[in-house]
């Protein structure tokens, strides 16, 4: 059974910092891309950020300079460390596993994310 629990969220003041994390467990975590989607109240989910199995990375333009994802394979964790947080960086942060034999896809149960002003 494949598990994605995440970790780190909280309530931040502008400008200030987290680190979500993931961890995974249930699959091979080293061979498949992880995400991070996050979701606003009234709005749809959005890709934040992704890595792939051999570390390739790519972010929505609105977080480019201020997120890093990162993974650990010996952890079958991936991090989202964010800085110089806004206020409309406000959401439910969501961890996601593409399965890369299908693409099917795993999500986390979300890990929420306030940024005061």
């Amino acid at each position: 059974q494949v598990q994605l629990v995440e970790s780190g969220g909280g309530l931040v003041q502008a400008g200030g910092s987290l680190k979500l994390s993931c961890v995974v467990s249930g699959i091979t975590f080293s061979i498949n891309a992880m995400r991070w989607y996050r979701q606003a109240p009234g709005k749809q989910r959005e890709l934040v950020a992704g890595i792939s199995s051999s570390g390739s990375t790519d972010y929505a333009d609105s977080v480019k300079g201020r997120f890093t994802i990162s993974r650990d394979n010996a952890k079958n964790t991936v991090y989202l460390q964010m800085n110089s947080l806004k206020p409309e960086d406000t959401a439910v942060y969501y961890c996601n596993l593409l399965r890369r034999i299908d693409r099917f896809q795993f999500w986390g149960q979300g890990t929420q994310v306030t940024v005061s002003s």
